[in-house]
Order: structure tokens, then C-alpha cells, then sequence
């Protein structure tokens, strides 16, 4: 079961290891009256993805390959609307240390975000939130090896690439 959410106060200074997820009127949640940007809908999933990195651009593709209900929306965190999108959650805009999910309006990161991702999906990925039973800081740990080493691992792109046509409509758009 996945709890309420909401908008996270985080230090702008960059990602800390203390929980990432605030449930509804939990003392680290900010005031509702917010706006959401223009192109985030209320009950809108969106992942959060560094768009140089090799190894999130294959993960992308997998979920766009196994989100067959087209649940999940995409953006890259270079792209505007991920940078409007970090700057709503008070998140850094130019250190890009984990994959980010954002549901009914809160905030997942790390080994959260990814076991949220994999909720979302069909049978047998979705089976994957049974890491859930693992302690979160072993869980994030392990998250942060991969994160740490994904350039030299699976390399980076110089540029963010760009969605192919049949799949423009899977990433996040600035109506303006």
C-alpha cells in the first residue's frame, strides 16, 4: 500500500540520508496551497531521470517498454520541466544522484523511488517491491554503490537524448 505524499522541504545543499518520503502532515511536508506546475497533473507519476546517464536512459526504455497502461510519465532532470520539478520539491538542480519518483503530489528517491517504480508495473517486475522487507539503509547502501559508479560502469551520453517520435508523449511537456 503506498502512503499519501506530499511535497518535501529538503536542503537545497543536496540529497541527505535521512528518510525521503513524508506522508501527509508529517512535520517535513510543506503548506498545500502550492501550485503545481503547469504540466503536473494532481495523481500524476512521474520518474525523474539523469538524461546523460547510459544506464537511466536503459532503464527508461524498460519502463516504457513494461508500462503497457502508460501509468508512469517521464522527464529528464535536465530538461525544463525536470528542472521546474526539482526546483518545486527544493531539490538541487544540478546534482543528479538518484532516480526520483514523484506520486499524489510527494517525492520517492533511491531505493524507494525504485521500488515504486516496480510497483507500478506488471507481474514479474512488480514482485520487486518485496525488496521493501529489506532495512532501507542496507536497501540505499546498495542503491548508492550503483549510483556512484554508473558513468564508469554503463558511461554517459554528452547530450541528453531526445524521446523517438512514438514515444514523445510518454515525457513530460511545458504547455507554455
Amino acid at each position: 500500500m503506498l502512503l499519501p505524499l506530499q511535497r518535501l522541504a529538503v536542503p537545497a545543499a543536496g540529497f541527505d540520508s535521512t528518510p525521503k518520503v513524508a506522508p501527509v502532515n508529517s512535520p517535513a511536508t510543506t503548506p498545500e496551497s502550492a501550485p503545481l506546475p503547469p504540466f503536473l497533473q494532481p495523481g500524476d507519476r512521474v520518474l525523474l531521470f539523469d538524461g546523460v546517464c547510459k544506464l537511466c536512459n536503459a532503464s527508461v526504455q524498460f519502463v516504457i517498454r513494461h508500462d503497457r497502461q502508460r501509468r508512469i510519465k517521464l522527464a529528464s532532470m535536465q530538461s525544463p520541466q525536470g528542472q521546474a520539478l526539482l526546483k518545486w520539491f527544493g531539490q538541487p538542480c544540478e546534482q543528479f544522484d538518484s532516480v526520483l519518483l514523484i506520486e499524489d503530489q510527494g517525492l520517492s528517491q533511491r531505493s524507494e523511488a525504485f521500488i515504486r517504480l516496480m510497483a507500478q508495473l506488471p507481474a514479474p517486475w512488480r514482485w520487486l517491491r518485496l525488496l521493501r522487507w529489506i532495512p532501507r539503509p542496507l536497501r540505499d547502501w546498495a542503491y548508492d554503490r550503483i549510483a556512484g559508479n554508473r558513468y564508469r560502469w554503463f558511461g554517459r551520453h554528452e547530450v541528453c537524448l531526445l524521446p523517438s517520435p512514438e514515444h514523445r508523449g510518454r515525457f513530460l511537456d511545458d504547455p507554455s
